[in-house]
């Protein structure tokens, strides 16, 4: 991976990843795009950035082949509470999409990532430890896509050889970005309004298990993926991977550790609870971790610590706290 095109990058892992990769192979070897342009954005000004609509393949890969890239990291989605809203417009854009980009991998011979996500699963499995290979019965629009589009880069890679790689994310957290319209963002928004407010109102009911990760832990997996030998990859799309399971009175009392004072109620969305209970409460990842030595640093009290301090930190800047 020495030239990277990555889509949606003004999204919630896109502006994390796009921040990393400038770092680790320089401003002009990161194409970040995105359907808009946001003035004064990081990722928007700090190096490279084109509009993109990853609908338009020919600029699509008129781009990609500009710039000469080696590895497409596609990231543009509608998320799971969002594409219920929209469902035509989630399939339209989440499977388009990810066809045109699969199709630009395989003309140019690049590496693809483009993630999955625990959507994917149905209520039918395993709910505790769910594995690797199990039947996927996904009962959202988001979950129809993720699942169909495992099965499509998988289909690249058998039929054309195309170097497609992908994980299936469990919720994120991430202190530089607000939520984006997923089911798990309560795991953001419950700390911004710890700080802010120190109440918060939940739409999940309380004993709703949801695997979880730090943002840092999540990039890490993106490009060590990316990193990691093909030829010792068996499950290309999409490796399971977690680093905590939480349920939202669980992640309060984390919360409560720093900030005694905090409290949660709750007021169920039956929307994003009907998507939360057709997740599994916990996920195994041990093929990621023997094939391409999946590891996260983060576990529950570490990321709360560093999420607390972290957004203490950019409140303050802000202006937000004293």
């Amino acid at each position: 991976m020495k030239k990277v095109l990555i889509t949606g990058s003004l999204g919630q892992i896109g502006s994390e990843l796009v921040d990393r990769l400038r770092r680790e192979l320089g401003k002009d070897n990161v194409i970040a795009t995105d359907i808009r342009k946001i003035d004064g954005n990081a990722v928007c000004e700090n190096g490279v950035f084109e509009t993109l609509d990853v609908m338009d393949y020919e600029k699509f890969l008129k781009m990609a082949t500009d710039h000469k890239v080696d590895t497409i990291v596609h990231l543009a989605a509608l998320l799971s509470a969002t594409a219920e809203k929209n469902i035509k417009l989630a399939w339209h854009l989440n499977m388009g999409g990810l066809l045109n980009a699969l199709d630009v991998a395989k003309e140019l011979k690049t590496k693809i990532f483009a993630p999955s996500s625990i959507a994917a699963y149905g209520p039918d499995v395993n709910q505790d430890n769910t594995p690797q290979d199990t039947f996927m019965h996904p009962t959202t629009m988001y979950g129809v896509t993720k699942t169909a589009g495992e099965m499509l880069a998988n289909y690249y890679n058998t039929k054309f050889g195309v170097d497609s790689r992908s994980v299936r994310f469990p919720g994120l957290i991430s202190y530089k970005t607000e939520p984006g319209g997923g089911t798990s963002d309560y795991n953001v928004d419950i700390f911004y309004q710890a700080l802010l407010k120190g109440t918060y109102e939940c739409y999940l009911a309380e004993g709703t298990k949801m695997d979880m990760m730090y943002m840092d832990d999540a990039i890490d997996a993106i490009v060590n993926l990316l990193n990691a030998d093909p030829t010792k990859l068996i499950h290309r799309n999409a490796f399971n991977i977690t680093a905590m399971s939480l349920a939202p009175e669980e992640l309060t009392a984390l919360i409560q550790k720093h900030i005694p004072s905090f409290k949660i109620t709750y007021k169920v969305d039956p929307v994003r609870q009907g998507i939360a209970d057709s997740w599994p409460n916990s996920i195994d990842d041990s093929a990621a971790r023997t094939e391409w030595g999946f590891k996260p640093k983060f576990d529950a009290e570490k990321m709360t610590v560093e999420m607390i301090n972290k957004l203490t930190e950019k409140f303050k800047k802000e202006g937000k706290l004293k």
